[in-house]
């Protein structure tokens, strides 16, 4: 099995880890996790890509094993999340990648993307929403409201999502079989997530998702103006993201391959796979797709 490297660096005076494997001159896949999750929801995947691929897989700052300043130290925000990103990226001389977006990965993603599109070769989403279409009202309902005007009953819903019971729901709900996803993934986040001073950095970001609906017309408009090859390979059980949210990306992207598996949220867990094998698939395709073809 090829190794994995875990390493860090500096990014704007913060200390990001990221993971790394393959080899530096074979093409470059960056991998963006979600809430409330770390790089290591790609443990498994890493070995798998890196057999044709470069891999590079961060942790957001206030994630995993990268630093966790808090609220009173760092403006967060998806916007500046996706400086680090892309200012990691720079660092390490990448300038041109594959990404595979899942959850908060996804709104980082498409800023990459709609700052810079000639740099992205293609996108893997795998239930990392991008349309309006995607939304579960029931999950994001609260969230809407609490953002827009901080009423307490729908704070309260909005706090339980860093409760263990919550996090293990993400991982487990929309399964047939739950006993098939490792404890040490929610105990491992709800851990991280409940540091001191970190569930405020959680309601910070969640307080800004909102703008992140705001950027879907720049992101469509962009698809449009810069097709890109797009994999949304998607857990069709998933309570946050919706099947739907799969399906709207052919809307801009006519092309694009939708794959529904009966699954959840958190796909790797579950469907590796199925998952893996859908995206070698896709990636040797674009790799031998003609320059400006679609895959």
């Amino acid at each position: 099995m090829i190794p994995t490297h875990h390493r860090t660096t500096v990014v704007r005076g913060h200390t990001i880890f990221y993971r790394e494997a393959g080899d530096r001159q074979a093409p470059t896949i960056v991998l963006l996790h979600g809430f409330p999750a770390s790089s290591a929801m790609f443990r498994q995947l890493v070995p798998i890509l890196a057999e044709h691929h470069h891999v590079i897989a961060p942790d957001h700052l206030g994630f995993g094993l990268s630093d966790a300043p808090g609220v009173d130290a760092f403006d967060y925000s998806f916007d500046h999340l996706a400086d680090l990103t892309e200012e990691l990226l720079d660092q390490l001389g990448i300038d041109r990648f594959a990404m595979y977006v899942q959850d908060y990965g996804a709104p980082i993603g498409w800023r990459l993307y709609t700052r810079s599109p000639e740099r992205v070769t293609a996108i893997v989403t795998q239930n990392g929403n991008g349309y309006e279409e995607g939304f579960v009202d029931a999950f994001w309902a609260p969230l809407w409201r609490w953002a827009a005007d901080g009423n307490e009953e729908d704070g309260r819903a909005v706090r339980s999502t860093l409760t263990e019971e919550m996090v293990r729901w993400q991982y487990t709900h929309g399964l047939a079989d739950p006993s098939v996803v490792d404890p040490d993934t929610w105990l491992r986040d709800t851990a991280r997530i409940n540091r001191p001073g970190q569930p405020e950095v959680q309601l910070a970001l969640y307080a800004d998702y909102p703008r992140n609906r705001d950027l879907y017309p720049v992101l469509h408009e962009t698809f449009r103006e810069h097709p890109v090859p797009l994999l949304a390979v998607w857990g069709a059980h998933d309570e946050i993201f919706g099947p739907d949210g799969a399906r709207a990306f052919a809307k801009d992207l006519p092309d694009a391959r939708i794959e529904l598996l009966d699954g959840g949220h958190f796909l790797l867990e579950s469907h590796l796979d199925e998952v893996a094998a859908a995206m070698v698939g896709f990636l040797d395709r674009v790799a031998q797709a003609p320059l400006g073809a679609d895959a």
